[in-house]
């Protein structure tokens, strides 16, 4: 029995969809803060089992009888490390096997405000006595590809990554990197460092958004703090704006890019080219 937490969320439904292609459904079980949400994982055939990482008696039940537990990192910013220990404290009171953690693109060295919950959580798992696996994802191209319309509506592309190389991936790779490691053998203690096999620039990524639009889309690099203001103008919450100004400048210190090629060995096959997810995002 696997089950994935956030099950419900833009990864875990990819995790669900790629395990589906190797196992039962009735060996997933899909943890989720509000079950209705994933009747279409019912329909599947998946458990579905209501678990909240702020309610840890939710995940002791959801995790009865599971062997191995998927950890998707919460998405409340500020929050997470307490989340996650609960998470981490039902998976040893029901005795799991191994605990899969997504954390961050080379965590214990980033660069990156957002490194600080992963550290603090990977801290946790040591301590824990819980068998687990690292899976330390690197930035999904899905975040870049999201600026998209404003950058054709204003006529530019705005970060604070100047020269930093950025090697992302689609989501859907890490999510099969997820479903593959969750159902090999001989995991405990692994730790993956997982990027794209090609990176880029902003002002490349710029340039291959002006080819695919057909308009010139030029990159322009701006000091954090301006970054900041201007996502917040666009309406992004003030915590939301900061974590992505802050990852941008951590970008421009090495701190999204990784050459080791692990994520594409892991899952047998290339990963994603950003031409191939843009023109998705484009279509």
């Amino acid at each position: 029995m696997i089950a994935v937490t956030g099950a419900t969320g833009q990864l875990g439904r990819l995790v669900i969809q790629s395990l589906l292609a190797k196992m039962p459904a009735s060996q997933i079980i899909a943890v989720v803060r509000n079950p209705a949400r994933a009747a279409d994982l019912a329909q599947a055939g998946v458990q579905v089992r209501q678990g909240d990482y702020t309610q840890p008696d939710s995940l002791i039940s959801a995790f009865q009888g599971v062997e191995k537990v998927l950890l998707i990192s919460s998405s409340e910013l500020g929050q997470r490390t307490a989340q996650h220990k609960h998470v981490i404290q039902a998976a040893k009171q029901a005795g799991v096997s191994l605990l899969a953690y997504t954390s961050l693109l080379h965590a214990d060295r980033s660069p990156l405000g957002l490194a600080a919950e992963h550290q603090a959580t990977e801290a946790l798992l040591k301590e824990s006595g819980v068998p687990f696996v690292l899976l330390r994802n690197g930035w999904y191209t899905e975040n870049y590809l999201a600026s998209i319309p404003p950058a054709l509506q204003h006529g530019a592309f705005i970060g604070s990554a100047a020269e930093g190389r950025i090697a992302s991936a689609a989501r859907a790779d890490y999510a099969e990197a997820a479903a593959v490691v969750l159902t090999l053998d001989d995991q405990v203690g692994k730790v993956y460092e997982l990027a794209g096999d090609t990176s880029y620039t902003l002002a490349e990524f710029a340039a291959e958004l002006s080819k695919q639009a057909g308009k010139t889309i030029p990159y322009v690099n701006m000091p954090e703090a301006d970054y900041k203001a201007a996502l917040e103008g666009a309406g992004l919450p003030a915590p939301i704006a900061d974590l992505l100004a802050d990852s941008d400048t951590g970008a421009s210190k090495g701190g999204l890019f990784d050459d080791q090629h692990q994520l594409s060995q892991l899952i047998g096959r290339p990963t994603t080219p950003l031409a191939a997810s843009m023109k998705a995002a484009l279509a």
